[in-house]
């Protein structure tokens, strides 16, 4: 039977290699999925790749699985971080989901002049990073960091890294992002759009690029997602 269940593990992946699942993790396979011993799954730890597993001990509160064939390689992403104000709750996680599933590196988090949310849970955002990347097949987690200030990351941003800054005041400019190579990072603004000194300050940096998406004004979830789309097509492991 084809292993239709995957799951990331924080320890070591290789031929032979018995894995002691979380209680959490016991749980969902045996008490929600009802597997029992003898049942494949996939592992993943961002490390190793991915190896198809055996479940060796299937207990509600204990498990033991098996590694013993590596099915695909690590895959890593571009070299691609997203900054995003955050916004609803509901809407930040779809933020995070879809970055992961777009092949972001690193998840950003950045509080701005009119940033709603002044306080993010890290470990809760996290957490959903690792779900995504179970559910679309990535080999990778990106790191979701704590919420920072734009000001305090602009000032020590490193020169080596493009960052391509979602302009509302450019709608209705061709949505287009020019092929280069190097990191890269993208940068949403809030829903209330970025005040008129952050806008002077992006505008100053060298290595900051306006970028327009479209026609018509997007709302942040929607930015990101059509902001990593482009940079993917264009610069990334799509293209």
């Amino acid at each position: 039977m084809d292993a239709k269940i995957r799951l990331y593990v924080d320890q070591p992946l290789g031929a032979g290699q018995a894995v002691a699942l979380s209680q959490d993790q016991a749980h969902y396979l045996v008490g929600v999925m009802r597997l029992t011993e003898g049942a494949r799954l996939l592992l993943f730890n961002g490390k190793d790749g991915e190896w198809r597993a055996t479940l060796a001990q299937a207990g509600k509160r204990n498990a033991i699985a098996i590694a013993d064939t590596r099915t695909r390689p690590l895959h890593l992403p571009p070299d691609l971080w997203l900054l995003f104000a955050p916004i609803k709750k509901a809407r930040t996680d779809f933020i995070v989901e879809k970055a992961v599933e777009l092949g972001a590196a690193r998840i950003l988090p950045v509080q701005t002049r009119h940033t709603n949310s002044e306080r993010i849970r890290q470990d809760r955002l996290q957490a959903h990073a690792l779900e995504a990347a179970e559910q679309c097949g990535a080999t990778y987690v990106p790191e979701v960091t704590d919420l920072q200030h734009l000001d305090k990351l602009l000032s020590k941003w490193p020169e080596d890294r493009r960052l391509y800054w979602c302009d509302e005041t450019a709608v209705g400019q061709p949505a287009t992002i020019v092929p280069a190579k190097g990191p890269a990072a993208i940068l949403i603004g809030p829903e209330g759009g970025f005040s008129a000194d952050e806008a002077a300050r992006l505008r100053g940096k060298s290595n900051v690029t306006p970028l327009s998406l479209g026609p018509r004004i997007l709302r942040a979830d929607t930015a990101a997602v059509a902001a990593l789309t482009l940079w993917q097509a264009a610069c990334g492991d799509w293209s």
